[in-house]
Order: C-alpha cells, then sequence, then structure tokens
C-alpha cells in the first residue's frame, strides 16, 4: 500500500514549516505541488521527483498524486497554509472517497498555520474572540452566498478573516465587501496582510474606512492578502497592537479577583 501525505505548509515561505511537515517532505518518494509552492520549498525538496501544475489545475494535481500512492509510492501532496482551510483536503478526501480507494492508500493529513494565524501572531491579539473566515473566490461558491455569509458575519458581530479578495478579473465580490463595510464602525481597526512569512510580507493596519476610501483598485490587495476585520470591540494598543479583548478584565481585577459589579450583573 502506498502513501499519500497531505502536508499544509504554513502561510508562506518556510518560516511556517512544522517538523512534521519537514518530515514528510524529507520522507516522501514523489512530491507534487502547485508549482508556486515548489519554488518555496526547493532547497528542502532538493532533487526528489516532484511533479507541478499551475493554478485551477487542482483536480489533475490530486488525481496525479492520488494514483501515484495507489501505485504504491510514498507520497507528499503540498498545500499553502493549513490544507483544511479553502485548500486541498476536502478535494483528496472527495476523491479517495469517488475512487473507493480507502483500501489502497494510507491517507495522513498534517495540519497548518492559516495565514489568518500567522497574521494575529505579528499584530498582537485580534482574534481572541469568536471569529469566522469568509472566502471572496467566487470561483466555487456561488457571488450572492458570500455577500450573504459576508452581512450576517457583520451583523454576529464576528471578527472576519477575509481570503481570496480580489483578483485582476475578479472585483465585483470585493465591491461588494466594500459596500456592506459601510454599515460598521468607520474606525473600527483593519489589517491587510500579504506575502506572510515570505521576504517580501507586508503588514499595514488601517481602519474600515481607510479600507473603503481605497476603493477596489486598492494595490495592497490581492490574492495573496489576508483582510482582518475587528468586531465592536476591537481596539489598538497604545504602542498601534490591535487588540480584541477577551473580557478578563471585565470580569476580574488586576489581583484576579471578581469585580463585584460583575457580581451584581450576573
Amino acid at each position: 500500500m502506498g502513501k499519500l501525505t497531505l502536508v499544509s505548509t504554513g502561510a508562506g515561505g518556510t518560516r511556517y514549516l512544522t517538523k512534521e511537515a519537514i518530515d514528510a517532505i524529507q520522507s516522501a518518494d514523489l512530491i507534487v505541488s502547485y508549482t508556486k509552492y515548489a519554488k518555496d520549498l526547493k532547497e528542502l525538496i532538493g532533487d526528489k521527483e516532484l511533479f507541478t501544475t499551475p493554478m485551477t489545475k487542482e483536480i489533475e494535481r490530486v488525481d496525479y498524486a492520488v494514483e501515484a500512492a495507489k501505485s504504491g509510492k510514498n507520497v507528499a501532496l503540498l498545500s499553502n497554509g493549513d490544507a483544511n482551510v479553502y485548500a486541498m483536503g476536502s478535494l483528496v478526501v472527495e476523491l479517495l472517497d469517488v475512487k473507493e480507494y480507502w483500501d489502497d492508500v494510507e491517507y495522513v493529513s498534517l495540519p497548518g498555520i492559516t495565514s489568518v494565524l500567522a497574521l494575529a501572531s505579528e499584530v498582537g491579539a485580534p482574534i481572541s474572540q469568536d471569529m469566522c473566515l469568509i472566502s471572496l473566490s467566487d470561483r466555487l461558491t456561488d457571488a450572492d452566498l458570500i455577500q450573504k455569509r459576508i452581512r450576517l458575519a457583520l451583523e454576529g458581530d464576528f471578527i472576519i478573516a477575509i481570503y481570496n479578495p480580489k483578483s485582476r478579473s475578479r472585483l465585483e465580490p470585493y465591491e461588494g465587501l466594500l459596500r456592506q463595510l459601510k454599515n460598521i464602525d468607520p474606525n473600527t481597526p483593519v489589517v491587510i496582510a500579504r506575502d506572510l512569512g515570505r521576504k517580501e510580507q507586508f503588514i499595514d493596519i488601517i481602519t474600515a474606512k481607510e479600507l473603503i476610501d481605497a476603493g477596489v483598485e486598492n494595490e495592497a490587495v490581492n490574492m495573496s492578502t489576508t483582510i482582518l476585520i475587528g468586531n465592536s470591540t476591537t481596539k489598538l494598543t497604545k504602542d498601534g497592537r490591535v487588540l480584541t479583548p477577551r473580557g478578563y478584565l471585565n470580569k476580574y481585577d488586576l489581583n484576579g479577583a471578581e469585580k463585584q459589579e460583575w457580581k451584581k450583573i450576573n
């Protein structure tokens, strides 16, 4: 029986690779990857057998990995961020199921550090309350459904991480996001992060109003960008970090004793 390991490579470059991910790549007979991710990890991949495809060829890439594993090879299929967050996880499991290969392939999925987690570690403590992830890519999801999810997330006062905000040819979902952000406090902190973990890493902390005013042509926003939108309690610290308080200091004083006003309310 061959083995297929779905390797989450983290937010970008080699910075967010886990030891499990490194071990899986080093022990594999065959590496299967999107072309860009293979270039990021070329020193780790070395002279191993490599199969790559460009963007939009996900089915071809996963099918190749699945069939190679069925033939007896130890395959590492690379997926950026976490493989189960808008990535290859669902397609791999779906193909294994459709092909009925569960008895023919040993399948392992390794978790990774997705971009919103990498972003959060860079800017303070912005995701300490309930949050959601929304992709603006309408290639596989209905555009109206995306806008509905944005609207309900804003109404629910979630911290929102936006993935795949826009490309040169796909602007309407991002335009819809900007329109909906007009309904929240214009001073709500927003983080724009791009190319996390790479040499060209870019992070900018702005407000919802500034994001709206920059418009759909905002050059800081592309397919490699993650946008984090705070909730009604998100604020900046005295040195400019982003903080969404968990609520400890609402309930307890600095000595750890429960506040009297909290006891009265609850």
